[in-house]
């Protein structure tokens, strides 16, 4: 039964499908409930913050900072959970980080719809941070769960040499950013279906998914399999 288990460690390409459908979610689901905003990429927000400070709409370039600021938060506290000390504490700090992922989602999925979208947005935000900064690998190669732009350049390029040289290890990378760009799309399919017919506490969904993959990185670590044996 063992050998069934899809084996889910940090750069699992298993673990990085289920984030991958998860990051599509988010995006949708901000977008779908909070006035086309995407939580997830901050380059678009560095940009509007440009365009409004040029155009002296100071109020409004104000907006664009705290979701800035809840991302390089979440940066800080992955990389804060990687010190040794910490991680003694945390036992797993990736585990810590998808539990603490989890619980954000469930928070907002409780906000009212009256919440102010800059919250929503700081939360997701912060999320997205996390998930970017904690699981970065698919295999050996840098990847990226909440946005797709790197991973679709990644899968050109291993494409391109998998044709030009028949090379064995591009058709594999190819294979694998070809299906994680497929489950954004997954994702981001349903969180729109989702958020639109069943509102914001939809977003319990992607909190789901992340469960499941907490269960099966858990699963990974050896701790269910060593209940099964003492059972």
């Amino acid at each position: 039964m063992k050998d069934k288990i899809p084996s889910l460690s940090s750069n699992s390409f298993y673990l990085g499908i289920l984030l991958a459908v998860v990051g599509g979610f988010l995006d949708a689901y901000t977008f779908i409930s909070r006035d086309g905003v995407f939580a997830n990429a901050q380059t678009g927000n560095l940009v509007l913050l440009a365009v409004k400070a040029a155009n002296r709409e100071w109020q409004g370039s104000l907006l664009y900072i705290p979701p800035l600021l809840a991302f390089i938060l979440g940066v800080l506290v992955s990389e804060m959970a990687k010190i040794p000390r910490v991680r003694q504490v945390l036992h797993s700090y990736r585990r810590s980080i998808l539990i603490l992922e989890c619980l954000v989602l469930v928070i907002v999925g409780l906000l009212p719809k009256s919440v102010p979208n800059i919250v929503v947005t700081v939360c997701i935000a912060f999320v997205s941070s996390l998930q970017i900064s904690t699981f970065n690998k698919l295999d050996k190669w840098a990847y990226n769960s909440t946005m797709t732009t790197g991973n679709l350049r990644t899968a050109t390029q291993a494409a391109y040499l998998a044709l030009k040289e028949d090379n064995d290890e591009a058709k594999k990378q190819f294979k694998e950013f070809f299906i994680i760009i497929l489950s954004f799309l997954f994702g981001a399919l349903t969180g729109t279906f989702s958020t639109t017919y069943i509102g914001n506490t939809s977003i319990w969904i992607a909190s789901g998914i992340l469960v499941v993959a907490l269960i099966l990185y858990h699963r990974d670590r050896g701790y269910v399999s060593k209940f099964l044996t003492l059972k």
